[in-house]
This record gives C-alpha cells, structure tokens and sequence, in this order.
C-alpha cells in the first residue's frame, strides 16, 4: 500500500506497532522526524495521533480515503437557544436567509463523497507573505502547498458530521475569538491540528471560492450575533462572501490579514 493511500477506516484499525512503523516511513518519506505518537477518543473509538517535525515546523497525519464532507442543513435542527440568536441578528438585518437553516444554506458546503490522499497537515496556521495568487510558488519552494478545500474541511472535521468539530452546539455566552480561553474551540482536533480556534482568523486553500476556520473578525466587529461569530469555525463554512472580498479587487491589498495551512504530500 503507498503511503499516501491510507484510509481513515483502515487508520482506525492499526494497531501501536503497524502505527509506528507508518509513522516512521512517512516522516522518512517528507525528511521530517517523528514526534509524539498518543491515541484520542474520537467519534465512539480510538484514533492514533502521529505528529512529525520538518525544519522547525510541526505537521499533523490527517488520513485520507474516501470520506464524507460537507453539512446536511435539511436533517438538522437548531436549538432553541441557537434560533433566538439568530432572530436578534435579523432585528439588526444581518442574515443571508429569513431563518437559521437558509443562512446555513448560503455558507455550508454541501453534503458529497469525495477521495483524498493522507497527508501532513501543519498544525498551526501561518500568515500569508504574498498575495494569494503567489502562495503556490512560494510554498513550493519549502517543499509544501496549500491544502485544496476538501483537503481543509476533512483536516478539521476528522470524520465528525456534527456543525463544528467539537459537536452541534457552541458555548454562546463566551467569546469565539482570542487566546486565554478554555473551551472546545481552544483544544487540539482529533487529527492534532489548531485549527478552527478563533473568528478572527481567516485561512485560505487551493479553492478561491472559500475561506475556512474564521472571518478575519469581520461578524465580531461587525456586531452580527454571537452565534453568526462562532459559525465562521463551522466546519463545512466556506464564508463565500469574503473569498470574492480577498479575491476581488477590494480585496487587493487586505491579503496580509490572511492564513494559509501548509500541506506536505506524501506522493
């Protein structure tokens, strides 16, 4: 089996010893060096963590396979508490739908089954250095790239179907941005990655139609609501409007203000 064609479900299956040997063959196959190897609970059962060091930088194994993306908006249901806050931000007229499931709509990928490749995943998101358009290049040349958006939304998920990585609902009386903070948002995902964290940060892929993992701050400055600010961390949020901001002309100069989260192939 090549290395790259490892499946989550077979991941799941593995033993310690076969979990180890991967992880040696992989870190050898990017020049990097295995880090800490521990096993979460996730989604009813264990899931091996394997983390590699290259060049100073920490990348996170993110198992590929053919997976399940995206978010049912149809089969969902808000809570109570999550529809009253969206109410209180259609008094204010924010919204991109008259209830909770059309805003939803308007943001969320849709439900698909697509095919990915296992891959390193850096585990912190690094600010853009150049605009969009010459990140490919520039990432390149450190051997990496950026992740397409696929690859982002499965990172971040690990599998889970729920709204957020965490689960289907979020702590609305605390904030969805800055550090310092305990909570849900503010733990390692199942893959090990920091990812989804904090509103104010916005990453980009290889998809020009997305923005993932926050807004930029753009809802919290903004007064939108409070649960519209902790959507931007939603998993399947693909925040259209602000990917034709950052690549639009408005958005020509702004670019400095967003992410990137480097990938290193393992083909």
């Amino acid at each position: 089996m090549e290395l790259a064609d490892l499946t989550l479900d077979l991941w799941r299956s593995l033993g310690m010893p076969d979990v180890r040997r991967f992880a040696r063959e992989a870190a050898d196959r990017v020049g990097g060096r295995v880090g800490p190897v521990d096993v979460v609970e996730h989604l009813g059962g264990p899931l091996h963590r394997v983390l590699v060091e290259r060049d100073g930088q920490q990348f996170a194994l993110v198992p590929g396979g053919t997976v399940r993306l995206g978010f049912d908006v149809d089969a969902w249901e808000p809570t109570a508490e999550q529809t009253a806050d969206y109410a209180r931000s259609l008094d204010e007229e924010f919204g991109y739908g008259p209830d909770l499931k059309a805003h939803l709509t308007e943001l969320l990928s849709p439900p698909r089954t697509v095919t990915l490749a296992t891959v390193f995943m850096a585990v912190e998101n690094e600010a853009l250095t150049e605009p969009p358009c010459d990140m490919p290049a520039l990432l390149a040349g450190r051997g990496l790239r950026m992740p397409g958006g696929d690859e982002w939304e499965h990172a971040c998920g690990a599998g889970a179907r729920t709204l957020f990585r965490w689960g289907g609902t979020c702590p609305l009386d605390e904030p969805s941005w800055g550090g310092g903070a305990d909570g849900p948002r503010c733990e390692l995902n199942a893959f090990g990655l920091r990812i989804a964290y904090d509103s104010y940060t916005a990453e980009l892929s290889s998809d020009p139609g997305a923005v993932h993992g926050g807004d930029g701050g753009e809802s919290v400055c903004g007064g939108y609501g409070d649960l519209w600010a902790w959507l931007t961390l939603a998993t399947a949020n693909r925040n259209p409007s602000m990917a034709e901001f950052v690549y639009g002309p408005d958005g020509a100069d702004a670019w400095d203000a967003f992410s990137v989260r480097p990938v290193l192939s393992l083909r």
